[in-house]
């Protein structure tokens, strides 16, 4: 079962990709990042390829698409928070 992020895994998992440019909303407890292509195709494309790993581990962001931005928030709904999910789906979006 999935468990919310512990202080100790807070501050490991989280602080690589908050220096990578995720933003910590805490009144939410979300992961937030803006991504930015070249034009839409390109955005939509990556989105397509973050949406075949969300699925394959049945952990899928909240997202917003406008022409060549995607806006990402992550959070897991059934721990109320962030938890090791979040971390790892960030990390391959990062990677995409």
């Amino acid at each position: 079962m999935t468990e919310k992020l512990s202080d100790t895994g807070r501050a490991t998992m989280l602080a690589p990709l908050l220096e990578n440019g995720w933003e910590m909303n805490a009144a939410e407890d979300t992961l937030c990042k803006t991504f930015e292509f070249a034009d839409f195709t390109e955005a939509f494309g990556w989105m397509t390829r973050a949406a075949l790993w969300a699925e394959k581990w049945n952990h899928h962001p909240d997202w917003r698409n406008v022409y060549k931005t995607v806006e990402v928030k992550l959070t897991t709904h059934d721990v109320g928070g962030l938890s090791a999910l979040d971390a790892k789906l960030a990390r391959k979006l990062d990677s995409l």
